[in-house]
């Protein structure tokens, strides 16, 4: 987003034109890299959950060689037959296979996503609707993390345990992410279902931060009430909906020319 930002500001002379060909290169290089090795869905897992590894060469398919034994037993129930999505971070011997809503939604409305990959992280929502929305939209993240880990991976913040503030928290803000994406992808329909649901508890809870809870059914423990941003991502949500020619204030259309020629190494046989 910032990349392409930064490429429809720059001018096209002398000094701008250098900074313009850095930033198709790094856009080419980044977009494939996402959504080539950042990707999940139903049919990559079952090519990740029978990977071989210690392969090396140009021609190897595990390119970061993970281990299979690494995937979390949650993400085979979690992972619909349609649907898919961004997974959070993807390092040597293993991957974070969690759902981060923020940098989803943003993949969406920045057009790092395909459109085929658009429609199957709106596929996801729906699918997994009870985990990644529940009784308050949304779920920052899915799942939390559990036992010791939620400390060494949040800095020990009382407010990260399972199921709240960053870890697994509902949070209201998010909710316009959620419909400029919705709306992009041509289903305002889940946005709708999404706000409906905010709108029956946000003003009796008085605006809270973040909400507690598998569900998102208690207010955080140490959630600020009329919080701006909880108030202001439901009024720009609905007012989205209302008008979905806002969109474009904050979205960006897929640029034919930066599409990147995704191609596979030699030995992929899928």
């Amino acid at each position: 987003m910032a990349l392409r930002c930064a490429l429809a500001m720059l001018k096209p002379d002398a000094e701008g034109k250098e900074f313009i060909e850095r930033i198709i290169k790094r856009l080419h290089a980044l977009s494939y890299h996402m959504r080539t090795y950042f990707w999940l869905d139903f049919q990559q897992l079952n090519v990740i959950y029978r990977y071989k590894t210690e392969e090396y060469s140009h021609t190897a398919v595990n390119k970061f060689n993970v281990i299979p034994d690494s995937i979390p037993e949650w993400v085979f129930d979690f992972m619909p037959t349609v649907g898919g999505y961004f997974i959070g971070n993807v390092s040597p011997a293993r991957m974070d296979f969690r759902w981060f809503a923020l940098g989803n939604c943003v993949a969406i409305l920045s057009s790092l996503a395909t459109p085929e990959q658009s429609m199957a992280i709106m596929d996801l929502i729906e699918a997994r609707w009870e985990e990644l929305v529940g009784e308050m939209p949304l779920k920052i993240a899915y799942p939390a993390l559990e036992s010791h880990e939620w400390r060494i991976m949040t800095g020990c913040d009382p407010k990260n345990t399972r199921w709240s503030y960053h870890n697994g928290g509902s949070w209201p803000v998010l909710l316009w992410l959620l419909t400029a994406a919705c709306i992009k992808t041509g289903r305002p329909q889940i946005a709708r279902k999404a706000i409906d649901l905010a709108e029956t508890r946000l003003l009796k809870d008085g605006w809270p931060e973040y909400y507690d809870g598998k569900l998102g059914r208690f207010i955080g423990k140490q959630a600020r009430k009329y919080q701006t941003w909880s108030i202001a991502g439901y009024l720009v949500a609905k007012m989205m909906l209302e008008d979905p020619s806002h969109l474009g204030m904050i979205s960006l259309e897929e640029d034919k020319q930066l599409k990147p020629m995704i191609r596979r190494s030699s030995s992929w046989t899928c």
